[in-house]
């Protein structure tokens, strides 16, 4: 069967964020490069959905959540059968507890 990678509301608007600071912080190439980056690293999911790691962060949750690291930026999945659900992209660099605060 074939896999789904879907993207939250919440994980649009991070990636939106991250655009938007790089834009004005750096350039447009670094902001387009670093996007594009971690749009990419989650088609990796189609094949291999298991790829990450699992968040331990929020392993209170009853959902298999699974993390990739691109960059300084993490990725935050869950699976649900053939459905990969990205649930937010958290800067790596900020306090680990907020990802425990974030919406998944």
């Amino acid at each position: 069967m074939e896999i789904v990678v879907i993207w939250s509301d919440s994980a649009i608007q991070d990636l939106r964020n991250i655009y938007d600071y790089l834009y004005f912080q750096a350039s447009k190439r670094i902001a387009d490069k670093i996007s594009n980056a971690i749009v990419d690293k989650t088609i990796l999911l189609e094949q291999t959905p298991r790829i990450g790691q699992k968040e331990e962060m929020l392993a209170h949750l009853n959902k298999e959540i699974r993390y990739l690291i691109e960059g300084n930026y993490k990725i935050v999945y869950w699976i649900d059968e053939n459905l990969i659900s990205v649930a937010t992209v958290f800067d790596c660099r900020q306090d680990p507890q907020k990802l425990k605060s974030k919406k998944t």
